[in-house]
Formats: C-alpha cells, sequence, structure tokens
C-alpha cells in the first residue's frame, strides 16, 4: 500500500509542488504517466474524521487577516476586505516586494496597517505562524494553494484560496483531512457562486421554480492566449506551465454555481466523469513564434500544451447531468455557460442575455424583470448595490468576500465548505486521466465520505450581516 502510495505521489507531481523555492516545472503531471492501470482509486476506506459540512466555528468579532500572493488578484482583495466593516488586515505576503508594496498603499488613508512579509520564498510561513491572524486569504500560483492551506489550517488559521485549490486528488484528499483535523474553514474563493444571476438561479432554484433538476451546464471560455504567455502578470510563468497539463484546467467558474443548485454534496454526489480534448492548434504555434525572438520561451517549444477546448461531462448519483467546458486560447466571446434545466423551466446566462423560459420560447423582458423581482435573493438586496460600487467582476468577488466575514463573524456554516472545495477542484486532474485514457470513466471520489446523503443545503436564509457592513470610501482611492 505504501509503495502504492508513492508511486502515485511522484505520478502526479506532488513531491515537487511541496517544495517552495524549486524549479516551477517540478510538480506539473506528466500526461504520458497517466497510465489506466496506475489511476488513483476514487474511494477511501478510512472514515471521517468531523463533518465540516454545515460546521459553523466561534464567531469572531474582527477577522485578522493576511495574504499571500498579491502579484495579481490578491490586490484587489486586499482593497475590498479593506472596505468591510470587522476587518483588520495584519499582513501582506509576496515574493516580489514591489507588489507587497503596492497592495499596501491601496490601504493608504484606512486604519489598516499590515506588516510585509518579502525576504524570501519560504516568507509565508512567518505570516501563518503569526498567533494574531484569524483567516489566510492565498493567491499564490496554483501549486502553493494546498502547501499554504494546509501549513495555515495547521497554524490554526481559517483559509481562503484561489481556485483551483489543489491540482491532484491527493491534495485534495489532504484539504480534507487536515480541515477535519483542524476544524477550520477551508474554503475556494469560487467568485462566481456570488454572481447576481447565479445567486438568483439559486434562490429560484431552492423555491422549486424549475421543477427537478436534470441537467446543468457551465464553463470557462476566455480568450487568454497572450496572457498566458505574459512574463508580467504571471511569476515565471507559471500559468503557462500549468497549460502544459491536458484536461479541464479551470473548471470551478462554471461548475461551483451549478453544483450549488444541484446540491451535490448535500443531498446529490458527483458519480463518474468523461472527458475529451481537442488538439491544440494555437498555444504550440505562439510558444514557437515567440523563442524566435525571445530565449525565455525556448523551453517551451515541441512541448505539448493542453487541446484548445476541453468538454467533460458528470453523471450525479441521482441521475442528473453536467457539462463542463474550457477553452482559454480560441477567439471566442468571453462566456460562464450558466445554464439550467430542470422539468419546469430553464434559464441561460451566458452567452448574453440572460433568460429564462418555461417552454418553446424565452421569456419576454418585461416577464423576466418580474421574475427577477420576485426571487432576488435577500443577499442581493442587502449588499448588491454596495458590491456593483466596489466592482470586481461587477461586485461578485466583493459580495464573496462580504459573505464570507459575514460568516465568520457570526459564526455561520460558510457556503463553500472544504468538500465543495474539493470536489470542484478535483475535475482537473479527473479529466486529465479521461483524456489519457481515450475518455475512458473515471469515478469520481466521495469526499463527504457517504454524509452526502444527510448534510444540509447551503442555506439562503441565513444571509443576516447583523454585525457586518461596508465602511465608507476613503479618499480618492478606485474601485475594480
Amino acid at each position: 500500500m505504501k509503495k502504492n502510495r508513492r508511486e502515485f505521489l511522484k505520478l502526479t507531481g506532488l513531491a515537487g509542488a511541496s517544495f517552495v523555492g524549486t524549479n516551477l516545472f517540478q510538480g506539473f503531471t506528466n500526461p504520458n504517466d497517466l497510465k489506466a492501470d496506475l489511476l488513483l482509486p476514487a474511494h477511501r476506506s478510512d472514515s471521517q474524521i468531523f463533518n465540516m459540512s454545515g460546521y459553523a466555528a466561534p464567531k469572531l468579532e474582527t477577522v485578522r487577516v493576511g495574504f499571500i500572493g498579491v502579484g495579481n488578484r490578491g490586490s484587489a482583495a486586499v482593497f475590498r476586505m479593506s472596505h468591510i466593516e470587522g476587518v483588520d488586515i495584519k499582513a501582506i505576503c509576496d515574493i516580489r516586494p514591489e507588489k507587497a508594496t503596492a497592495a499596501k498603499q491601496k490601504l493608504t488613508g484606512s486604519t489598516h496597517n499590515p506588516t510585509l512579509y518579502t525576504s524570501n520564498e519560504q516568507e509565508w510561513k512567518k505570516l501563518c505562524d503569526r498567533n494574531d491572524i484569524d483567516l489566510v486569504y492565498v493567491s499564490t500560483h496554483w501549486q502553493l494553494h494546498t502547501p499554504i492551506a494546509l501549513y495555515a489550517m495547521n497554524q490554526g488559521k481559517h483559509v481562503c484560496v484561489e481556485v483551483p485549490a489543489a491540482t491532484t486528488i491527493d491534495e485534495c484528499w489532504q484539504l480534507v483531512e487536515t480541515s477535519e483535523k483542524t476544524k477550520k474553514h477551508c474554503m475556494m474563493l469560487e467568485n462566481c457562486c456570488y454572481g447576481f444571476f447565479e445567486l438568483l438561479t439559486l434562490n429560484m432554484a431552492r423555491q422549486g421554480f424549475f421543477g427537478d433538476i436534470v441537467h446543468c451546464e457551465g464553463a470557462y471560455i476566455h480568450d487568454l492566449l497572450e496572457g498566458n504567455f505574459s512574463k508580467e502578470k504571471y511569476w515565471e510563468h507559471w500559468r503557462l506551465k500549468e497549460n502544459l497539463r491536458n484536461g479541464n484546467l479551470y473548471p470551478t467558474h462554471g461548475l461551483g454555481p451549478v453544483s450549488q443548485i444541484m446540491d451535490l454534496n448535500r443531498g446529490d454526489k458527483m458519480d463518474y466523469l468523461v472527458s475529451l480534448s481537442s488538439h491544440d492548434f494555437m498555444m504550440g504555434n505562439m510558444a514557437r513564434e515567440l523563442a524566435e525572438k525571445d530565449d525565455a520561451y525556448k523551453p517551451y517549444v515541441n512541448k505539448s500544451f493542453r487541446g484548445n477546448m476541453n468538454t467533460s461531462i458528470i453523471k450525479t448519483s441521482k441521475g442528473r447531468s453536467i457539462m463542463i467546458q474550457h477553452d482559454v486560447t480560441s477567439p471566442r466571446p468571453y462566456s460562464r455557460i450558466h445554464l439550467v434545466s430542470g422539468t419546469k423551466a430553464t434559464a441561460s446566462g451566458f452567452p448574453l442575455p440572460e433568460k429564462i423560459a418555461t417552454g418553446h420560447a424565452w421569456a419576454t423582458e418585461e416577464e423576466f424583470d418580474a421574475l427577477k423581482e420576485r426571487y432576488k435573493p435577500e443577499i442581493s438586496k442587502k449588499i448588491g448595490d454596495i458590491a456593483k460600487k466596489f466592482g470586481g467582476h461587477g461586485g461578485m468577488d466583493f459580495i464573496m468576500d462580504w459573505r464570507t466575514v459575514d460568516c465568520l463573524r457570526n459564526g455561520l456554516p460558510l457556503d463553500i465548505d472544504v468538500y465543495d472545495t474539493a470536489l470542484w477542484s478535483a475535475l482537473g486532474p479527473l479529466s486529465e486521466q479521461s483524456v489519457a485514457n481515450r475518455s475512458n470513466s473515471v469515478d469520481v471520489p466521495d469526499f463527504t465520505r457517504g454524509k452526502w446523503q444527510t448534510n444540509d443545503p447551503v442555506d439562503l436564509k441565513l444571509l443576516t450581516g447583523a454585525n457586518t457592513g461596508v465602511l465608507p470610501k476613503r479618499g480618492n482611492n478606485k474601485t475594480f
């Protein structure tokens, strides 16, 4: 058994992923190693340590936050959090000192005065070791997501981690087991769950508008071809290196909202999936073109990049289906394909415009407006207008951060728990396995270990916000 585990860790590259500061090519799955007879078994025999679904941690009067990774999305998160009542930003960490300094400058005029950690690649551990931090907010490159989350939870901290939270199945299990052992939340920052249309359709589903949910679709279709090769945006080309994996690498924007609508982990579970990728028609060509002018791109010449389009199909235990797509290179308009299909009605959010149907035709604009007003969830009523002012993908980023603080301050369960974090992240490596094996089906692990049958759905009625507000804007700070 120990030998099999070692072989799996070798295949998934977990060993390389855990050593911060080593060559970033370590820790990335080699598609040629994904043999059918070496696929990780989906099921573990050990029982659940503690059920984190529905778990409400003790209330925090003030949520003391440390940010790790502010070179990209993390910087905007610092700004958003600084405008939420009951937050104290204690620390900011980034390997690039100028990024940490720039993030701190966004706090000018506020009461926040965070300590900066920038000396070396291990500085994030010093932040996690502090006894005056309650929540660690992780926005680093993907290979650090799990190591930091594990370390932070073991140091007694709740964790919010950007998507995906893990890149291997073993990492998913480590997150689950550590959260259960420490009783610390591990929430993936899936902001699309807090999009206005996604929240609307979730509330409609809860009230039976769609009838029985039969099928859902989601996607991440976003033309990022040039961005993936950017030196400035992604430290040491980490995003480009992730694209050497062939599967559905970024599934959670589409998957998270429909998983909540289907009550996955809370009444239903994923059973198995199949995944198919097209060939790469673009990234390899761009790597060769750039390498002719810049030697920094020569390591990527003749590499096998993931296919332009990946389509993954999931079957649930209750017989429902989900389709999730991923394409970040083709010249297509942005789309998350938020589609909900039930026995009574259908909703479609992408491509725009958003629309609802109860038969062969979409509802008129007037009918749709009436439905939006009738089913508008409480969180949108309470914080929606303010969220739009502070921004972050139209406001959903701000709602996500506000709601997280709201739960921690009011002693409420988080909407996205560690089982969701693990399940939604798992689609990446599971799709890789299926693609590498001629799209054969792959069992999906049950990270709840059977508790999905009795776990309660996310309770939209708990959106109280009794102790959480929004601070007034400061000076001339710009919103995002």
